[in-house]
């Protein structure tokens, strides 16, 4: 049986948007687990020789942050993603989880199989640069990704002020968007 809802917030500001609309899922679904990446100490790769790559397929920085959120999402009924804009791509902070993932996968297609199986959802703060979101996501799961694009000057908000949440039809749209029949199967 699968268990409780994840929420995974990349960004790397504290009290930002993300960080906000992690804040406002959780408290939509009170069970929920949150993951703020920025609080974790994950190497991304290419610090090493690329252990993982010869036959013992061992990644030197197996015993980080990384395997705990894998796992977390694995064994997850639902998992959101909620993902700053920089430059019209996601953050750093999602590309390391998305290559460091290779090491959680490594030799176990069964993991693989069990990641896309899990339903996500995408939060992205911003509305520019939708292909290349829409694009990166699709690697995480087996349809097409249900994203959510908010951004804080179609509410009236400054992104760098933090305060997209502070708008009522913001929030309304995140709760609208977390709440579809898509978001708990």
């Amino acid at each position: 049986m699968k268990g409780s809802v994840v929420i995974v917030s990349f960004s790397a500001r504290k009290h930002g948007n993300c960080e906000n609309i992690a804040d406002r899922l959780q408290a939509i679904f009170p069970e929920a687990v949150l993951y703020r990446f920025s609080e974790f100490t994950i190497q991304p790769c290419g610090r090493c020789h690329y252990e993982c790559f010869s036959p013992s397929g061992l990644c030197p920085q197996a015993d980080d942050q990384e395997q705990t959120l894998m796992e977390a999402i694995v064994r997850s009924k639902m998992t959101f993603f909620v993902v700053p804009n920089y430059c019209d791509y996601p953050c750093a902070n999602f590309f390391a989880f998305n290559e460091r993932s290779q090491c959680y996968f490594q030799h176990r297609p069964e993991l693989v199989e069990a990641y896309m199986e899990v339903p996500k959802k995408f939060i992205v703060v911003s509305s520019t640069g939708q292909d290349n979101f829409r694009e990166a996501f699709r690697q995480h799961t087996n349809e097409e990704p249900a994203i959510l694009f908010l951004s804080a000057r179609n509410y009236g908000k400054v992104s760098l002020a933090g305060d997209l949440m502070t708008s009522q039809e913001a929030r309304q749209a995140a709760e609208a968007f977390a709440a579809s029949p898509k978001s708990i199967l």
